[in-house]
């Protein structure tokens, strides 16, 4: 079972409080009630309005994983002779997987490895191989995009580092780029299974922990790049964040009683190295959208629909009633932002009858 439903939008909330808040006001005062509120005009509850700070906050369910997940696939054929164990971390120059007993490393770069380089080739490609031999220390080369008898040099010690064969070319068959160090999600093909150029041998994550969770289209105006937010994880602590992507596409959700279209939404945390908690685990995520500070509110039951249009509020002051027109700010916390009709703090508004 859920935990509680994902966010409800403020504006829909406030739609239907409104409207529910409506019909009950309008008949304050042509009901035949019991009690005070008896042919007087008066409501049958009153409520205080507030002065203080709104704040437009809710609660979604999400699910605690790992950020950047691709595919690994093998770079070249033959049987597979060792895996990684999964969720281990491999990092710069160490191995992902190996074929026919050749490790293949990986090495830190944004683009594919996609071709064996070799003296006189230019490319990105040769640059990021060259400034991971320099972070790894190898010497005597300037990292730019072409490959020179001096990068070779560089390669043939790097293999004579790990007991390779000395070619000075570096191929798929050694190397794989990832733009970090990278977390093993799951293996695709076992020890002594066979390897095809292309076919998936690995899936990998990024090692920084993140948060995926869904919102309603309508409600995801609640949840922009970059809205705070704070995250119950599985250990009962609490982790502070910020959404850090919104999803382009829309889709049904994974709750079969509600196939309303869904984003879905990404958090990145403040301080990821602190976050644990097993991968995939349920966690509640806390929004906390926009505050505005120190403004005047009310119930939103307390609104009236005036019949000239727009709303108003039923003040009771002194055994007497009057209505008064009001502009409409935030609806948040089950309270709406007023202000006009000559409100001020402390005034008693009607509200139906709890």
């Amino acid at each position: 079972m859920k935990r509680g439903r994902a966010v409800t939008a403020a504006v829909a909330v406030a739609v239907l409080a409104v409207t529910a808040g409506s019909v009950a006001l309008t008949q304050f005062g042509g009901e035949k009630e019991a009690g005070a509120a008896k042919n007087t005009g008066l409501p049958p509850a009153t409520a205080a309005v507030e002065r203080g700070d709104l704040r437009d906050s809710a609660q979604a369910d999400g699910t605690l994983g790992y950020d950047k997940e691709r595919k690994v696939n093998a770079g070249a054929a033959g049987t597979i002779t060792w895996t990684p164990r999964t969720g281990s971390t491999v990092e710069r120059n160490e191995r992902l997987y190996e074929i026919d007993g050749r490790p293949v490393r990986l090495m830190y770069g944004s683009g594919p490895m996609y071709r064996t380089l070799k003296p006189g080739d230019k490319g990105r490609d040769v640059e990021q191989l060259e400034r991971n031999l320099a972070e790894l220390g190898y010497t005597g080369f300037t990292p730019d995009q072409e490959y020179t008898e001096l990068t070779a040099a560089a390669v043939k010690h790097w293999q004579k580092s790990h007991d390779a064969k000395q070619t000075g070319k570096v191929g798929p068959e050694d190397v794989t780029f990832a733009p970090g160090k990278v977390r093993i999600k799951s293996v695709g093909a076992g020890v002594g299974e066979q390897a095809q150029p292309g076919a998936p041998v690995l899936v990998t994550t990024g090692s920084e922990r993140i948060v995926t969770f869904e919102l309603d289209v309508a409600e995801s105006q609640l949840a922009k790049a970059g809205t705070k937010v704070s995250v119950e994880l599985p250990d009962g602590t609490t982790a502070p964040g910020k959404v850090s992507s919104v999803g382009r596409t829309a889709k049904p959700g994974d709750d079969p009683a509600d196939d309303s279209p869904k984003v879905t939404l990404t958090v990145s945390f403040d301080d990821p190295d602190e976050v644990g908690g097993f991968d995939q685990s349920p966690v509640t995520v806390n929004l906390t959208g926009e505050t505005r500070k120190g403004v005047l509110t009310v119930p939103v039951n307390a609104l009236l629909a005036l019949p000239g249009g727009g709303f108003g509020l039923q003040v009771v002051r002194g055994g007497t009633t009057r209505e008064v027109k009001v502009e409409l700010g935030m609806f948040a916390e089950g309270r709406v932002e007023v202000s006009g009709g000559g409100l001020r703090e402390g005034m008693k508004v009607g509200v139906p009858k709890i």
